[in-house]
Parts: C-alpha cells; sequence; structure tokens
C-alpha cells in the first residue's frame, strides 16, 4: 500500500511557519527519507503524515484510507492497526520492561502474526536481532539511550505495520548500531512491501534511500 499526500497545507496557530505540499507519493518498498535543519517542519511532517496533526487543508492517504476523512478517535484506531511510530523521545512506558514495551503494540493488533509467528517469538527475535534480548526483563527506565533507542524500534515494527515513520531513529546510536537499525529497517520494508518514512539529518544515510526530500522546499 502506498502513501500519497495531495495539497497538503499547514500553519501553526499565531505562528508564521508552515508547511505546503503539492504532491508526495511514498510507495510500498521504496523508503523515503525527509531531510532538513533542526527546527525546520521535519516532525511535523511526520506528524502530518500519520494523522497526529491535522492539515488546515489537503488529504494524506494510506493505502485505501483517507486520515482527514475520519475523526480523531478512528485516526487512533487506524495507527494502532496499521501504523508503526518510532518518535524521537521513543514514547515509552518507563515502569514497564522491555518485554512488555516491544509487545504493547499486540494488545491493540492481537493477530498480527497470526498464520506466521506468535507476537512474542516476533517480538523476542527482533529484540535478538536488535541486540537488547538480555535487558529483556529489564524496566527500560534502567537502560542507555541507545538501548532505549532500539527498544522503541522494536515496539515499532512487532506487530508487522504496513506504514512505519520513524523520527531520527539513530541520533542515539553509534556508527556499528547505527548500520544494524538502518539494515532492519530496510530489510522490513522490502520483505513486506511496506512505506518507510524517515526523518534524519545523517546524511551519510541517503544513499540507502530511492526517495529524498528537503523539508526546506515546503515551507511557505
Amino acid at each position: 500500500m502506498d502513501l500519497a499526500v495531495t495539497d497538503l497545507r499547514f500553519h501553526y496557530p499565531g505562528s508564521a511557519f508552515g508547511l505546503a505540499v503539492k504532491t508526495l507519493t511514498v510507495r510500498a518498498g521504496e523508503p523515503l527519507a525527509i531531510l532538513g535543519p533542526s527546527g525546520g517542519g521535519k516532525t511535523t511532517l511526520l506528524r502530518l503524515m500519520t494523522g497526529l496533526l491535522a492539515p488546515d487543508s489537503g488529504t494524506v492517504t494510506c493505502g485505501s484510507t483517507r486520515l482527514s476523512s475520519l475523526s480523531a478517535e478512528a485516526r487512533r484506531q487506524f495507527r494502532l492497526q496499521n501504523i508503526g511510530l518510532i518518535f524521537q523521545d521513543f514514547a515509552l512506558l518507563d515502569y514497564l520492561t522491555v518485554e512488555e514495551n516491544i509487545l504493547l503494540p499486540m494488545r491493540f493488533h492481537p493477530g498480527a502474526n497470526e498464520g506466521e509467528k506468535t507476537g512474542a517469538q516476533a517480538a523476542r527475535e527482533l529484540s535478538e536481532r536488535l541486540e537488547i534480548s538480555a535487558h529483556w526483563q529489564r524496566r527500560t527506565s534502567l537502560l542507555s539511550q541507545g538501548e532505549r533507542q532500539r527498544v522503541a524500534i522494536a515496539r515499532a515494527l512487532a506487530h508487522r505495520p504496513k506504514f512505519v515513520f520513524a523520527d531520527e531513529p539513530t541520533a542515539s546510536l553509534d556508527a556499528g548500531r547505527r548500520g544494524l537499525v538502518m539494515n532492519l529497517l530496510l530489510d522490513y520494508t522490502r520483505e513486506t512491501q511496506a512505506c518507510l518514512v524517515m526523518v534524519t539529518h545523517d546524511t551519510e544515510l541517503m544513499p540507502l534511500f530511492p526517495q529524498q526530500l528537503r523539508v526546506e522546499d515546503l515551507t511557505v
């Protein structure tokens, strides 16, 4: 399923800053990188694409679902079922363990892995690939920033979403683990034919992305 943005416009109330996107298509299996300076609107655009923010006008369509036609509650349900979100601040529940955080999406999407493997199996495999399985029963409040970031990535992929939105998912990682995370995200995108949209300031990652967008070109 593709993602399409058409005639989108957005301004924060009381601010001169705004974004305008005439047309943008993110094809399944062809990841998009959104680049630009800090404070330039990258995260805002990501939030508009996921329905966390509502545009002033225009449409965002995920597959056959037009997000702007949904109520706030229906958008929330669509995200829970179809979208994997990797937040810049991780948005983990620090009183839960690594296992509990990664399995959290299964509460809202219990059939995500039926016919393939159980949610617990998928989560454990993700934790092993991301080198956090040794912390499986530790609370995430006790982990390093890099470990917490990898937990957030595993949680976003555990329910096998068709749309993945990642806000600086390698920012807290060393070079080796940055490569590990990027390989996982790109492999997942290819294998499941998911849409991946990733915000990054890391120009070294650009050769990995067939589609690239500079947010400076969208400001109004």
